[in-house]
């Protein structure tokens, strides 16, 4: 770790606090030295000495040029091979008339080809904007309107659900269309290997020189929508270094645990064995982007996808291709640790199995020890408007600390604030506010959301929070009134809104279930109007026909009256838990 020493190893864990750690890595040239920037009129602790913009991050990858990258099913990316397809797409988007600030809009499942895109945005100064490859027409739609995208690229399911919608998205000039199984008539598609073929084409792309746009790191790079409590998508603007400071942060977080353990962290060594990582999660979340395609394409790394998440292919694939790193959300951890044929397969490659995003259980840290006692487990905390993951608790603290998801690294701050905006003490509980190089600078043209969540680099997360003696951070529950199932965020108005439409019912809310393995389920309670009726599978349907599969509640109960409220007109959900004895006791 460059000028860092190593720390005398001590019996008992810590050996070190959290400040004193984070004083050595923050020594006179260390990859960790901080230093304090104005950003966008707030003074911020920064990483001096990271990459200033992604195009930099990706120059690393000449270093492996033959290393496999990118791995999908019978399908192998090099890093060279990467970067020919990256430049001939790049050429191409320059031609369409793509200049810096345009957002091209990324509509597909995890296979090779999002990631070339992405990197071709990158390197033009276009803004990427990744949109739920779950959503329905009409939400791709509105992400497509809504951020004026000028290019779409997606693959051919995506292209099925939207194509009836392309003619009310006025900005949009073409589409590149992946995988199609046959020619499509639309004069604005294309087919995505007309210009840079399959995946294992890129090989013979003759090399050719990547954009040099110029790039500052507070210029926007991403744009990635996260829910609203209305209902309505807002697009979070992540800039170059909201994304490298998220990478730094976890860099941090595993250096940390080295030295509380009372070891010096190994410095970075670009001739060591690859590392392979199993993508469990989206690209199109700040976490598959984020914390595993960037951080990948740095350190020289293999990404091996799913196109979407399957425990029976999974476990073969770790031991295929030995993976060192497994995750996302609990609910992956925990079907690989049960899965009937755990003991058939050889899965001692993984080193560490980690994931945030939904409720987990602590029980779940003692059964990561128990299959995989060389791992080390950890979890964080964070969301799409910290760019992915805030905060960190890794190995022996998380361990020691289950029920919290950790720390701020070097360059973050939190706090818990009361409701008249007082600053609580340790383990008083109230709203967690964030703050760092890591929060997006607001939300794409919406002034007064923006307003609302972001306060002098501070941003409000809606999540009601403690923070104890040590800084370690424990979520209570969430403000908000929103659910994740699985890592996918389900803000319950939206559903409500859909029971709304349905002309059997008067009254509608959705709550969470608690599901050992996803953290929660949506489940909602109906009455429906004097002389009219509906049947439980009739309103799954219709929700199902106007949202995402995952937003369809996975139980619909019925209640006999108006449904319980409070002096103020508003339903009373913990009441709602009555519906479901079975559910919660």
């Amino acid at each position: 770790m460059g000028a860092v020493e190593q720390a005398p190893a001590q019996a008992g864990f810590p050996a070190m606090s959290i400040a004193q750690a984070h004083a050595l890595l923050n020594q006179p040239g260390s990859p960790f030295e901080v230093e304090e920037r104005e950003i966008r009129g707030v003074r911020l602790k920064t990483w001096k000495n990271a990459p200033p913009t992604l195009r930099e991050l990706f120059a690393a990858t000449a270093q492996w040029p033959d290393r496999d990258h990118l791995v999908y099913e019978n399908e192998r990316v090099t890093f060279r091979a990467l970067n020919n397809a990256v430049a001939k797409l790049a050429a191409q988007l320059a031609a369409d008339g793509v200049r810096k600030g345009d957002r091209v809009a990324i509509i597909m499942r995890n296979v090779p080809e999002w990631p070339v895109a992405f990197w071709a945005c990158v390197h033009l100064g276009a803004i990427a904007t990744p949109l739920n490859a779950w959503w329905t027409g009409p939400e791709l739609e509105y992400g497509l309107t809504d951020s004026g995208a000028k290019i779409a690229i997606v693959d051919s399911e995506r292209w099925e659900r939207m194509r009836e919608h392309v003619d009310a998205c006025p900005a949009l000039t073409k589409v590149y269309v992946s995988r199609l199984s046959d020619d499509v008539a639309d004069p604005r598609v294309t087919r995505l290997e007309s210009i840079i073929g399959g995946p294992n084409d890129y090989a013979a792309i003759p090399a050719a020189p990547l954009p040099q746009t110029p790039l500052d790191p507070d210029d926007d790079a991403v744009i990635f929508y996260t829910s609203g409590t209305t209902g309505k998508p807002k697009g979070a603007i992540i800039t170059h270094r909201n994304i490298i400071s998220n990478i730094f942060n976890a860099m941090n977080a595993q250096a940390r645990a080295f030295l509380r353990r009372g070891e010096a962290p190994p410095a970075p060594d670009p001739q060591a064995p690859q590392k392979a990582v199993l993508l469990s999660v989206p690209f199109f979340h700040a976490t598959g982007c984020f914390a595993v395609l960037c951080p990948h394409a740095m350190s020289g790394g293999k990404i091996v996808l799913q196109r979407r998440w399957d425990v029976d292919a999974a476990l073969p694939l770790i031991e295929k291709e030995r993976i060192n790193q497994a995750g996302g959300v609990p609910t992956i951890a925990w079907q690989i640790l049960e899965h009937p044929k755990f003991n058939d397969y050889d899965l001692s490659s993984l080193e560490t199995i980690s994931y945030g995003g939904a409720p987990s259980a602590p029980e779940l840290v003692r059964r990561i020890r128990e299959r995989f006692p060389q791992a080390k487990p950890g979890q964080g905390w964070g969301m799409t408007e910290t760019s992915a993951t805030a905060t960190s608790n890794f190995a022996e603290d998380y361990e020691r600390k289950p029920a919290s998801c950790g720390v701020p690294s070097l360059t973050g701050e939190a706090k818990v604030v009361g409701p008249d905006g007082r600053t609580l003490g340790p383990d008083e509980v109230g709203e967690l506010w964030y703050r760092g190089p890591i929060v997006v600078r607001g939300y794409w043209q919406k002034p007064q959301a923006t307003a609302e969540t972001f306060v002098d680099g501070w941003v409000k997360t809606g999540d009601l929070a403690r923070i104890d003696e040590e800084g370690f951070i424990y979520i209570v529950d969430r403000a908000k009134d929103m659910l994740i199932r699985g890592g996918e965020n389900i803000y319950c108005v939206e559903v409500e809104n859909a029971l709304y439409d349905h002309p059997a019912v008067m009254d509608a809310a959705v709550i969470g279930l608690p599901h050992k393995t996803l953290g929660e389920e949506p489940a909602a309670v109906v009455t429906l109007k004097p002389e009219m009726h509906a049947d439980e599978q009739e309103l799954r349907h219709w929700v199902s026909q106007r949202l995402a599969a995952f937003k369809v509640p996975v139980r619909i109960a019925f209640w006999p009256e108006t449904l319980p409220r409070n002096a103020n007109g508003k339903i009373m959900k913990p009441e709602l838990k009555k519906a479901f004895p079975d559910a919660f006791g």
